[in-house]
């Protein structure tokens, strides 16, 4: 097939062909992931979602079957060696979340929010020592941010600690919400040094003395993602393991600005599995002997969903182009996260109209979608907090407290 053929066997819902901005070698490792993604996944996909249980076992036959960070043909003719193109990982995540939000989610912890925290908070010999670990899934690793008590004011309000001893730190405190912590073998954790007040960052290790993580229940959205509750008491970490170019709430910020972009890729891909869900269960299911599609009110509420999947990809590709040029900031971030977290919210909502009761069942997949918009809406910065972000900007005055 010509790439053309391939991205509209890939992407039929993309009309506008914004996909175009892909090589043909990364579309033929994005068709690798939805292939691989069918095969290993898409036979347990319900079972874990109602139990709540992360599928370890197939995700990792699904990396290791495709090297989704690390696959030649996506570095060539790149001087970097560590990430891909911008067009790439937006269609990677984009790709993921359309098959389903909890493994997208998984993988954006691990190849977005901790992988850039090495990547940008590491000594050039840090990033030797653990990124290609990173980049190939033979470590993984999450994101120790958020805690009990600071979710959007962990800027000025983070209180998990760590005091210098020697060559050593302590570390005392919880974090909360950290998606993957309790399979992670690497766990970066950011604490306020007591001596300076300034934020840094510490590498952590599964099992280590004084760490406890526990496993957050009873959630409604992302059910596969096992968010840890982490506990940490006069924990040692030798000096080797903090980052050393994380130094200030500046310095983890530009870990967000990046990542949140990659939530906008997911609530894109959200949306669309929603879409592509809705629309395969209303040409099948006959009501009054005919099909759903054929009723003028569904094929009204299918054309809002596909409308608000090309504004989504619009945006996510835009985003893609900024990033690969060097034009790309915090307001540009959050634009993309707020206006794609509201689209897919409506998206999802719709999605569940047209199929009626069997919608909030996980035998027709749109419920999955329209749990994890929930999610979505809420990470990597809540729709009030982006839209302060964007209000300061347009206005010149902030408006936080």
């Amino acid at each position: 097939m010509s790439k053309a053929e391939k991205l509209a066997q890939l992407f039929p819902e993309d009309l506008y062909k914004f996909s175009d901005c892909l090589t043909e070698k990364e579309v033929d490792v994005l068709m690798e992931v939805e292939a691989a993604l069918e095969k290993h996944l898409r036979p347990v996909i319900t079972e874990h979602s109602e139990k709540a249980e992360f599928p370890m076992d197939a995700f990792y036959a699904f990396v290791n079957e495709v090297a989704i960070m690390s696959d030649p043909r996506l570095y060539e003719d790149r001087e970097d060696k560590y990430t891909p193109s911008q067009y790439y990982y937006a269609y990677l995540w984009y790709l993921m979340s359309r098959f389903d939000t909890s493994i997208a989610t998984f993988f954006g912890v691990h190849g977005g929010l901790g992988y850039y925290t090495f990547l940008l908070g590491g000594s050039p010999e840090q990033v030797e020592r653990w990124v290609p670990k990173l980049q190939n899934f033979e470590l993984q690793t999450c994101f120790g941010l958020t805690e009990p008590e600071h979710g959007s004011d962990i800027a000025g309000g983070l209180a998990t600690t760590a005091t210098r001893q020697g060559d050593k730190w302590i570390i005392n405190g919880e974090k909360r919400w950290i998606g993957g912590a309790g399979s992670a073998d690497v766990l970066p954790i950011f604490a306020r040094d007591t001596e300076d007040n300034k934020i840094k960052c510490f590498i952590l290790e599964k099992g280590q003395k004084g760490l406890t993580i526990d496993k957050i229940e009873n959630k409604i959205a992302l059910r596969m993602v096992q968010n840890g509750h982490i506990t940490m008491k006069d924990v040692e970490v030798a000096d080797d393991h903090r980052l050393v170019n994380i130094n200030g709430f500046k310095d983890v910020a530009r870990v967000l600005y990046v990542t949140r972009s990659g939530v906008a890729n997911l609530a894109a891909g959200n949306s669309a599995g929603a879409f592509r869900a809705a629309l395969k269960y209303t040409k099948e299911r006959k009501q009054f002997t005919k099909s759903l599609v054929e009723f003028q009110l569904v094929q009204e509420k299918l054309a809002r969903m596909q409308a608000n999947v090309i504004s989504e990809l619009a945006l996510i590709t835009q985003i893609a182009k900024l990033q690969t040029s060097g034009e790309f900031d915090e307001v540009r971030s959050s634009i993309a996260k707020m206006f794609n977290s509201l689209r897919s919210r409506e998206t999802v909502a719709l999605a569940r109209e047209v199929c009626g009761g069997n919608g909030i069942t996980y035998d027709y997949d749109v419920a999955r979608f329209f749990q994890d918009a929930e999610a979505i809406y809420t990470y990597e910065g809540t729709h009030e907090v982006n839209s302060l972000v964007i209000g300061r900007a347009i206005t010149g005055k902030g408006a936080f407290v």
